[in-house]
């Protein structure tokens, strides 16, 4: 950074908007994060603002990050709403202009040098109040396509930041002209992982499988009727989900006397995590889109089995588009079968080839600096600004 962008930067007013999931969130917190490491050796410290919604993950979030959180309303317009999400649809349609107005006397009082918008409807209001004030406004994608409200906010947007160099064949021309694809920014501790401490044995293959943070009924059902065909073969650490975990550890229980130690289930998986990650021969897992940042950026040899219900069908697109280049197996539709499942897992841990070249592929598509690229846009456009 010159003495000139140094002094420049020395009071960086920066609106971040984003959240209700952690796909939204923790992007925004890994950003933040690392923009204070990179000021840090100037001595200056960026001002900043995280506006949200009051009950989401975002407020939390900031809070424990030490970043002000600001609280506005907004809503959620549903595409294909069913009688219940109609009337939703209705009292949101109200509360939207509401938002809009704090959300103007929000960006109006702190006069951000930038605004960064990592997604989700909170992030709709914020995206219009910089145009309107005409501060700079970055928005990040986490997906392959941009969902609904990052289309309606791309307009606006000063540069377009992109996780996947495939989403450029998504955008219009007029949006390509200011995109950048910086990836999607990862945790620096999940890249941090020590195998030695994660408590497995390392001389038995390991498997890592994760349902997210909530599980997922279906891969814990698949796995159950693998789990016999498996576990003479490898060891296996699940997080099953809090309403999952009486049903996984009856399986557990039910096991034979010399298997049960090669099963480990637990409801989450908390600190513990990067040293699994980083002990895993393979990972088995859905594929939205921080799940995929982690495992490309670790160059994971992965079995993603897309969530069927996601907005857009957003996971099929990503785990299709990781497995036409080599980067993962997926199983979806009648592929998602126990027997599919331990198929799969057998075929990596016992071909040496076939696991390489999925760690090589998915290390192609890894981008586990992204968080300084998204870094190194906020700071260009504050500069420039």
């Amino acid at each position: 950074m010159t003495l000139y962008s140094a002094q420049h930067l020395s009071r960086l007013r920066l609106i971040v908007t984003g959240g209700g999931t952690g796909g939204h969130t923790y992007p925004a917190l890994t950003t933040i994060e690392t923009l204070r490491a990179r000021l840090a050796p100037t001595g200056a410290e960026p001002e900043l603002l995280w506006v949200g919604v009051r009950d989401g993950l975002e407020a939390k979030v900031a809070t424990q990050a030490g970043v002000p959180f600001k609280a506005i309303v907004t809503g959620k317009l549903r595409r294909t709403p069913n009688p219940r999400e109609l009337l939703r649809n209705v009292v949101d349609a109200f509360r939207i202009p509401f938002g809009v107005l704090q959300a103007v006397a929000t960006v109006g009082r702190a006069r951000p040098q930038v605004v960064l918008s990592t997604g989700g409807y909170v992030s709709v209001p914020i995206g219009f109040a910089a145009w309107l004030f005409r501060v700079p406004y970055l928005l990040h994608e986490q997906t392959l396509s941009l969902g609904l409200a990052n289309r309606i906010l791309a307009r606006f947007a000063t540069r377009v930041l992109l996780s996947h160099e495939s989403s450029l064949n998504h955008l219009s021309e007029r949006l390509r002209a200011k995109a950048v694809v910086t990836g999607n920014p990862v945790r620096p501790e999940i890249l941090a992982g020590d195998p030695t401490r994660s408590g497995v044995d390392p001389a038995l293959p390991f498997v890592l499988v994760t349902g997210g943070a909530a599980g997922a009924q279906q891969i814990n059902r698949m796995l159950t009727a693998a789990l016999p065909g498996l576990l003479p073969h490898c060891q296996i650490v699940h997080q099953c989900g809090s309403l999952g975990l009486a049903e996984m550890q009856e399986v557990a229980a039910g096991l034979p006397p010399e298997l049960k130690g090669r099963y480990h289930v637990v409801d989450f998986i908390h600190g513990e995590l990067p040293d699994l990650l980083a002990a895993a021969d393979v990972v088995v897992a859905r594929s939205g889109a921080g799940t995929v940042a982690e495992l490309t950026a670790l160059g994971k040899a992965c079995i993603l089995i897309p969530y069927p219900y996601s907005a857009g069908g957003e996971q099929r697109v990503t785990a299709r588009a990781l497995a036409a280049d080599g980067a993962a197996i997926v199983l979806d539709g009648d592929e998602a079968t126990p027997e599919h499942l331990r198929g799969a897992i057998e075929m990596v841990l016992t071909d040496p080839g076939r696991h390489a070249a999925l760690s090589q592929a998915a290390a192609a598509h890894g981008r586990p600096d992204a968080a300084d690229r998204v870094v190194t846009e906020i700071i260009a456009v504050a500069v420039k600004g």
